[in-house]
């Protein structure tokens, strides 16, 4: 779908364009603990860039890595790897590439988002580790959160928010705004995703000013020629605008900032932690959130024994092409059609269904992206790009300019957070990805208000003075608040939707979605929006049985019988396992 929404800009998402494609990535080097050789570990740029662009792809250097594909099973080896630069290799642009974005440096040596542990380096990229490490060096025009918010000073503060991706943003206003004395920190880097949402979400949000391009609907492909008209508005967000208006907020609300990266978190006393940044400065607080990104794992505690990470990825390009298929006046929320034209029976149930997601920016100029849904392992990038490739070809899209390329990272799935540990967290790195879908923008966005009036009522603070309660219990009250008891039972039920993906072959997802957008409205909303209470979703369940084909309601008996998930899903119902103790629930007001 286009969860690409939602993930940390700075850590999982992967959008690498024209030259820092062609000037740095080609010099990037991977050695991986374990292994007998050391590989050049660049990427090549599509073959359908033709003409005026040909010299743009002859800047490409590697074929890709096709590691295998195992629907549904973990990857089965721990990994630790070092990522270096060749000294003079850094930052070189290559005078055939037409320069979109340009990455002016690379680091030297890029390992601290990377663990031993399996999940950690999953989430950190994974295979696909030297685009998103490469995506943290990127720069766009956008102007600088240093140019709008305060320096932070020496005070202690009641809160530190960790990360200023839009999520971070958006909790430190809304903090500020509850009258805590907050500080902002993290590298000034731009916004490079492209976020689509459902304009209606974000009118609810006051960020409607932010969409830079609307759709009046949104249309599917599955089978027939003639789409599934979903009957829902589609919007563009402005990276730029969306940016300014979040360092906005942080302005009006008195948020303070520090342009560094963190090197650690110390608890220094029961009320007391000290962020310690790269940088050399130091940031004393009351709490501290951590909200930078699925890849942030070091600074939180996860729970053990939880569900496998999956991966949602998708490779993308804007283009100018000859003429678009499809109506320019819809957006193209997905299009499942076998573009190889194969029987039903000649398609392998092992193959990884993927599907055409496009945003036309105008009858010639339009964004193509090739998506998969959820993979474990993910499915590698350079496959999603021959995908793509071959889908236009077939549909007669000739690319006459490539604007700009993208790499989508997003895990999915995979343990919550501790809540009893110090240390909060927000928006990815708390998990809050949405398992069966990879949305996550609009519901941080949404949650935040209350997330942050959480925290001041748990810090017992009055026009931003320190109140009596430690920081630990005042932690605690929080995670509470951010995963209860009904959000974690919420959360059950997307896994068991998750896995059940994970599972399904090419024509099982088409009927699946076919049987999604056939519910009443409320529900398939409700669902992808993060909406619908625990009782919602066994309405949900119900529905979707009722209405499915026979297959797919043999599939959903058997995945609830038979797979771990259907069996965690029914013990958290039942509360057989610890859904909470708390049943404290975010409150609308």
């Amino acid at each position: 779908m286009n969860a690409r929404l939602a993930h940390d800009p700075h850590f999982s998402r992967l959008h690498v364009m024209g030259a820092a494609v062609a000037g740095a990535l080609p010099h990037l080097h991977c050695a991986a603990a374990g292994s007998t050789s050391t590989s050049s570990s660049s990427f090549f740029v599509p073959d359908i860039v033709r003409s005026s662009s040909a010299a743009f792809a002859s800047c490409a250097a590697r074929p890709g890595r096709h590691w295998p594909l195992r629907r549904g099973n973990d990857v089965t080896a721990s990994r630790s790897l070092s990522w270096t630069v060749p000294a003079g290799r850094v930052g070189k642009q290559c005078a055939k590439c037409p320069t979109v974005c340009f990455a002016a440096s690379v680091p030297t040596q890029i390992h601290d988002v990377v663990s031993e542990d399996e999940e950690d380096y999953i989430k950190a990229g994974g295979e696909e580790l030297d685009l998103v490490q490469l995506q943290a060096s990127k720069s766009c025009e956008q102007p600088k959160i240093a140019e709008k918010l305060q320096p932070l000073g020496s005070e202690t503060l009641d809160l530190v928010v960790v990360g200023c991706g839009p999520a971070g943003m958006c909790l430190a206003a809304e903090a500020a705004k509850q009258g805590l004395n907050v500080g902002l920190v993290g590298p000034d880097l731009p916004f490079v995703n492209n976020y689509g949402v459902w304009t209606d979400e974000f009118a609810a949000l006051d960020l409607e000013d932010c969409i830079e391009q609307t759709w009046r609907d949104s249309a599917m492909y599955i089978e027939e020629h003639s789409p599934i008209m979903i009957g829902r508005a589609y919007g563009r967000v402005s990276r730029t605008l969306l940016r300014e208006e979040l360092s906005r907020r942080c302005a009006e609300a008195g948020v303070r900032y520090l342009d560094s990266k963190v090197d650690r978190i110390l608890e220094v006393n029961e009320d007391l932690n000290t962020v310690v940044c790269t940088s050399g400065r130091t940031v004393n607080s009351r709490l501290v959130t951590v909200a930078s990104g699925a890849a942030a794992g070091r600074f939180l505690k996860y729970e053990t024994g939880g569900p496998g990470v999956g991966v949602q990825t998708a490779y993308g390009i804007e283009v100018e092409v000859e003429h678009y298929p499809y109506n320019p006046d819809f957006m193209l929320f997905m299009d499942y059609r076998d573009y190889r034209s194969r029987d039903k029976g000649d398609i392998s149930p092992e193959e990884i269904p993927t599907f055409l997601y496009a945003m036309p920016i105008s009858s010639t100029r339009v964004f193509f992206e090739e998506t998969c849904l959820a993979a474990r392992p993910a499915m590698p990038f350079s496959l999603l790009r021959e995908r793509l490739q071959e889908r236009l070809e077939k549909m007669g899209i000739k690319v006459s300019h490539v604007h700009e390329e993208e790499w989508s990272y997003i895990p999915v799935g995979g343990s919550l957070p501790v809540t009893t540990q110090r240390q909060l967290g927000f928006g990815a790195a708390a998990s809050m990805v949405h398992p069966a879908t990879g949305y996550s923008l609009v519901r941080s966005l949404s949650e935040a208000p209350f997330y942050a009036a959480a925290i001041a009522r748990a810090l017992k603070s009055t026009g931003g003075k320190l109140g009596t309660s430690n920081s630990q219990e005042a932690a605690i009250e929080a995670w509470n608040v951010l995963w209860s008891g009904e959000r974690k039972r919420q959360r059950a039920f997307f896994l068991f939707g998750l896995e059940l993906i994970l599972q399904l072959d090419t024509v099982g997802i088409k009927d699946f979605f076919v049987t999604f957008f056939r519910l009443p409205e409320w529900l398939w909303k409700g669902f992808l929006g993060s909406k619908l209470s625990s009782v919602d979703l066994i309405w949900f369940a119900l529905a979707t049985f009722v209405i499915a084909p026979n297959a797919l309601r043999f599939q959903l008996v058997k995945h609830l019988i038979v797979h771990p998930s259907g069996a965690k899903l029914v013990q958290t119902y039942v509360g057989l396992v610890d859904a909470g103790t708390h049943s404290t629930k975010l409150t609308r007001v």
